[in-house]
């Protein structure tokens, strides 16, 4: 079978794929289109969970039996890699090399399996948004492997489910090669059972829900094969322990609890690390007095997420929790977190580019700073003017246009405020609140600016009157949009200190670096060891490499990409070191 060409430049028509950017998350656009298919498919997926259809799939673990010569076997975990091109490309071109040598860890070889671990796309899942952002992008990374292809198995998000799940089940569900990579599974959900008496259970909850029966079903057969003393890699769509071990959405940790006493537990078998992606960083909860680690890696590509607000401690389950035969507790300390603190509390500060990174959310804002001007202004000149006679409710109704853009701010303020649902207590609602008063206080504050520059300073007759209305329409939304825009990264900039809109400080900046990946090895003896490949700078610059081998990938970094270990490998043994519980 022959190659495909290689492309001679970045062309769509040579590449077969359109390279993007990365997404502005504070564009108009993207927060109205995100925020509609984020509502449908919530409610798409109350009525018609595509989870359940997926009862009639074949139901099939994948088997890695043999392991390499030196008894190790190797795989790789990526999360959250769908958005911009140079991010993504870069951990794509890492993983896809045959052997990485990083720096005081010798050569770490490619792992014969890939793990997504979620959100494979952004900002919302279709065919071409798969083919633009990961497909196409990977494909260029490894157009095809030297020897065995290694097999990968992709666990959707909530991005991969905002169509429904149909676009994913396409792309990864009909065993397609993705590039040099295999495809394997036949549903969202899949078990792989590894050399040394390792399993990989990755279990799709849609939105944080529950387990469908469907799957359940499909663990419970598979874990007759489990015996006492294999140990579980339990993959998962989003960190629903940092939350719940802090106090917060307690319930989302129970449907992990449930899958652990339903299906592993009830075998002899212990899940000894968790991993997920969703928040675009780098941290690992080691637990206390024992060797199980709870990771989240959502490094693979998508904007970075802060660090510096993560909780300390972690009590699992959670003591709040409903769940009447709950496992035994555990405490977890943050071991590791990527970026530090300091270097995420600086990426925070620099929100105040908001307008200059985000131009289309300055518009969005210049907009509404334009409408309630005229609003408020329509309201003085009636009140200020020559009509006091109208009465009691006609100035009420000249201040009509006012009351109604102001009370829009109040609602849109406290609902931004309430993103995260964990959020919706008074704090919440007093931050948005205050919020969006200070929005209106522009507003009004910058109306009876330009009533002054009308009656005192601008000359009186024509002249006056076209000078303030270009003012209003020119002046508004440039310099009190760009202001409001400040406004609002000043909001986000203390918000997030209190722990609200934390991830939209760091949305709105779209940060690229900080990305990787985890590679991990399954050693003879049993022991997994996991190791943090992290790359503080992804390239920018790329060029064609059509004479390159087949295998090698189309484009290379103008400058050498240069990755590193997060922290020191982390080892986790297949059976517990601590007392058994009770």
């Amino acid at each position: 079978m022959s190659s495909a060409p290689r492309p001679r430049d970045m062309s769509e028509e040579q590449l077969g794929f359109q390279p993007q950017e990365a997404v502005r998350w504070l564009a108009p656009k993207v927060l109205v289109t995100t925020g509609i298919q984020s509502v449908i498919a919530s409610i798409f997926g109350s009525y018609a969970d595509k989870r359940e259809l997926q009862g009639s799939l074949p139901a099939e673990v994948h088997r890695f039996p043999d392991a390499d010569d030196d008894g190790a076997f190797w795989l790789d975990y990526v999360a959250d890699l769908g958005d911009g091109f140079d991010a993504t490309y870069s951990v794509a071109s890492l993983l896809a090399a045959e052997e990485l040598d990083l720096p005081d860890a010798g050569p770490l070889p490619r792992g014969r399996l890939l793990v997504m671990g979620g959100d494979q796309v952004y900002p919302s899942a279709s065919t071409r948004a798969y083919e633009d952002r990961t497909k196409g992008v990977y494909r260029a990374a490894l157009p095809e492997a030297r020897g065995e292809s290694p097999t990968l198995f992709a666990l959707p998000g909530n991005h991969d489910w905002y169509d429904g799940l149909t676009s994913f089940l396409r792309v990864f569900a009909q065993k397609r090669a993705f590039g040099g990579w295999e495809t394997a599974q036949t549903r969202s959900y899949f078990a792989v059972q590894l050399p040394h008496r390792w399993w990989l259970c990755a279990i799709d909850t849609q939105f944080d829900d529950y387990i469908d029966g469907p799957q359940l079903e499909y663990f419970r057969s598979i874990s007759q094969e489990m015996r006492p003393g294999d140990g579980v890699i339990l993959c998962t769509p989003t960190p629903v322990w940092v939350a719940a071990g802090s106090g917060h959405e307690v319930e989302k940790y129970d449907t992990i609890d449930f899958f652990d006493r339903e299906v592993v537990r009830p075998r002899g078998a212990e899940v000894r690390v968790m991993l997920s992606g969703d928040k675009h960083h780098y941290a690992r909860y080691a637990e206390t007095g024992g060797d199980r680690q709870r990771i989240t890696a959502g490094i693979g590509g998508a904007y970075l997420s802060a660090t510096h607000e993560l909780p300390r401690d972690l009590v699992l389950p959670p003591p709040k929790s409903r769940m009447r035969d709950k496992s035994p507790t555990a405490e977890y300390a943050l071991a590791a977190r990527y970026p530090k603190r300091l270097t995420s509390e600086a990426f925070a500060a620099g929100i105040f580019r908001l307008p200059l990174r985000n131009p289309g959310f300055w518009g969005l804002t210049g907009v509404l700073q334009t409408v309630m001007t005229l609003a408020v202004l329509y309201g003085l000149v009636e009140t200020l003017g020559e009509q006091r006679d109208k009465g009691f409710f006609g100035m009420v109704a000249s201040w009509t246009p006012a009351l109604i853009v102001a009370v829009v701010l109040l609602l849109g303020g406290t609902a931004f405020a309430k993103i995260e649902r964990f959020h919706g207590g008074g704090t919440a609602t007093w931050a948005g609140v205050l919020h969006a008063l200070a929005h209106i206080g522009l507003s009004v504050g910058w109306s009876f600016v330009v009533i002054w520059l009308y009656t005192t300073v601008l000359p009186r007759g024509v002249v006056d009157d076209w000078a303030t209305l270009a003012i209003v329409l020119v002046g508004t939304p440039v310099v009190i949009g760009f202001l409001d825009a400040e406004l609002v990264a000043l909001y986000l900039m203390v918000a997030s200190r209190f722990g609200i809109n934390l991830n939209e400080v760091m949305a709105g900046q779209s940060i690229e670096h900080y990305k990787g990946f985890l590679r991990l090895r399954i050693s003879a003896d049993g022991d997994l060891t996991v190791h943090p490949v992290g790359l503080d700078r992804v390239g920018r610059r790329w060029r064609a490499d059509p004479g390159g081998a087949a295998h090698e990938p189309w484009l290379t970094p103008s400058r050498p990409l240069r990755p590193r270990l997060i922290e020191a490998p982390v080892t986790v043994p297949r059976v517990s070191a601590r007392p058994a519980a009770g």
